[in-house]
């Protein structure tokens, strides 16, 4: 049996910064609580391992009683308010929001002041989405599926703007935002002025790309990821397309190692969000 693992599988920049920065605090600052607010990443694994190491995670900033305590925002971001209510309650930020997160929040502020209605292709409840649609303004859609889309043309006639910005999540599927794309350009009344910024990061279009010529190579595809991972969900998907027989999981006890009986090639492929020891665990039960 052949094992593919994709050359970008695991953890991308921003997650490894954020994961690293969160032991370097822990190493740093022996005397002292350090919080994280919120999931630091979207992998169960990385939060149990970090959390027994002594991180304590909350889920929102006004649970810190004490001044002058360290919390670490994760790599999704935060939404405006809490670095407001950070300064009020003398609390001491440390931003391990991704560089490429914290560009779309400048982005979508500029446009905001400009005048424009803002679409967002996204997960609505997404932390990600969340945190960048607190620096949206009032006149912003979230567009999950194209189903959404009429709905927020509409929402968009409602109003008198004629300036439009379309943006998107980081690890939004590629696919599915150039659908959106063109059908916004078909749907939109003439008027309207179109301003499209694919925000999707890099490292999600490399992945995704990736995922789909290995799906096409093999003869199973084992995708893995945290269960609330959105880039894995999506890696999921373009792997499926590609290849029936792929399942995604968090750990290698959720395979059955017998099902793969006859099997020449398996692809491996995990999210941004995925550390490296989950991936060898796997390869490992397939040398045994």
């Amino acid at each position: 049996m052949e094992i593919i693992v994709g050359k970008t599988a695991g953890f991308c920049y921003g997650v490894k910064r954020a994961v690293d920065g969160s032991i370097m605090q822990l190493e740093n600052s022996k005397t002292s609580k350090i919080y994280c607010l919120g999931e630091i990443v979207h992998n169960k694994q990385v939060v149990e391992s970090l959390e027994k190491n002594g991180i304590i995670f909350i889920e929102n900033i006004n649970e810190v009683k004490e001044e002058n305590s360290k919390v670490i925002v994760r790599a999704h971001g935060v939404e405006e308010k809490v670095y407001q209510q950070a300064k009020i309650n003398k609390i001491d930020l440390i931003n391990y929001t991704c560089p490429n997160v914290l560009k779309i929040h400048k982005l979508v502020d500029e446009y905001q002041k400009q005048g424009y209605y803002i679409f967002l292709t996204g997960t609505q409840n997404h932390p990600e989405v969340i945190g960048t649609i607190s620096y949206c303004g009032k006149n912003y859609k979230v567009i999950t599926n194209e189903e959404d889309i009429e709905i927020a043309i509409e929402d968009l006639k409602r109003t008198s703007i004629k300036k439009l910005l379309l943006i998107s999540q980081t690890t939004y599927s590629t696919k599915k935002f150039q659908i959106v794309k063109e059908l916004l350009q078909q749907k939109l009344p003439d008027d309207i002025n179109l301003v499209i910024k694919n925000t999707i990061c890099l490292a999600t279009e490399m992945r995704q790309k990736e995922t789909g010529e290995l799906a096409k190579k093999v003869d199973a595809m084992i995708i893995i990821g945290g269960k609330n991972s959105s880039n894995t969900k999506k890696l999921y998907e373009v792997a499926l397309e590609n290849c029936k027989n792929t399942i995604c999981i968090e750990t290698k006890d959720e395979i059955n190692k017998e099902q793969y009986n006859g099997i020449n090639k398996i692809g491996i492929m995990a999210g941004a969000s995925t550390p490296q020891n989950s991936i060898d665990d796997i390869i490992r039960l397939f040398q045994i």
